[in-house]
């Protein structure tokens, strides 16, 4: 009987320490991935594919950052990596614009500041950034998906206002003040200012280079590239579709441009397993 009340006493330690070791991980969970929204798994029409390439590209659910990282939320990241300061980071992973419009290594600027993008990192830092908080880049492919997203509908190009906002933003001159995040409304999956904001790093922003002379580079997939590609598109009167691919396309990972940022992203926490208490089905 002593023998039984110990091992009970035991199995009830280690069960309430198992407890609080899983409540804690869900903490830790939670917390991390706070200010991120679940993007549910979608499609992505290509811009460009080959005519042998399918229409649509499965993409699995993940999360994505509520709005761009801001000044201040990127001051903790080079108080924390000294490296990552203006003035001690390398050329290599970063040209001299780096935090250009910042008044120094710690100095963002004004109070106000700190709410606003964060603009003129490379993709390095930004890459580093990331990784620093547990997370990464979106892919071009997240991104897109993310960004299709209307205000009220899944289908943006059903969403007059999501239409608006972003044909205003892409055929309108950049502010010289940016605006703070979330100074627009959310999607319908409640991430803000995919449009109408900042240009973002990807992940893979440069995957679809074109590399070489296109008038004798053999080794270019001219269907892909030249005016062929675009009788593929899914939209040939979505410019701003082919604005981000052309930019995509020009930049250099140790760029820095006064109004490129970015977002983090992660990938989506599988579903839980069902409870051991639940009943089972026949």
């Amino acid at each position: 009987m002593r023998a039984w009340s110990t091992w009970a006493g035991r199995s009830g330690r280690s069960t309430a320490a198992g407890v609080a070791l899983f409540l804690s991980l869900s903490l830790l969970a939670v917390a991390g991935t706070e200010g991120m929204r679940r993007i549910p798994a979608g499609v992505y029409r290509p811009l460009f594919r080959l005519p042998d390439e399918p229409r649509e590209e499965a993409v699995p659910a993940f999360l994505l950052d509520e709005a761009p990282v801001t000044n201040g939320e990127f001051l903790e990241f080079v108080r924390a990596n000294r490296r990552w300061r203006r003035s001690q980071v390398r050329r290599l992973f970063a040209d001299p614009g780096y935090l250009g419009h910042w008044q120094g290594d710690l100095e963002p600027g004004s109070a106000e500041a700190a709410g606003r993008p964060v603009v003129q990192v490379s993709w390095f830092a930004a890459k580093a950034y990331a990784a620093w908080k547990g997370r990464r880049l979106p892919t071009t492919v997240e991104w897109e998906r993310a960004a299709a997203v209307g205000l009220t509908r899944e289908e943006g190009a059903r969403d007059p206002d999501h239409l608006r906002t972003v044909l205003r933003w892409y055929s309108s001159p950049m502010p010289a003040l940016l605006p703070a995040v979330r100074s627009g409304p959310p999607n319908l999956h409640g991430v803000h200012d995919l449009h109408g904001l900042v240009w973002e790093w990807t992940q893979d922003f440069n995957a679809a280079l074109v590399t070489g002379d296109a008038r004798g580079d053999t080794g270019i997939e001219r269907q892909l590239f030249c005016g062929a590609g675009a009788q593929s598109a899914p939209d040939r009167s979505d410019f701003p579709a082919f604005m981000r691919s052309g930019l995509r396309s020009s930049l250099k990972a140790a760029y820095t441009l006064p109004h490129l940022g970015f977002r983090c992203a992660a990938d989506a926490p599988s579903a839980p397993p069902p409870s051991a208490s639940s009943p089972s089905k026949p």
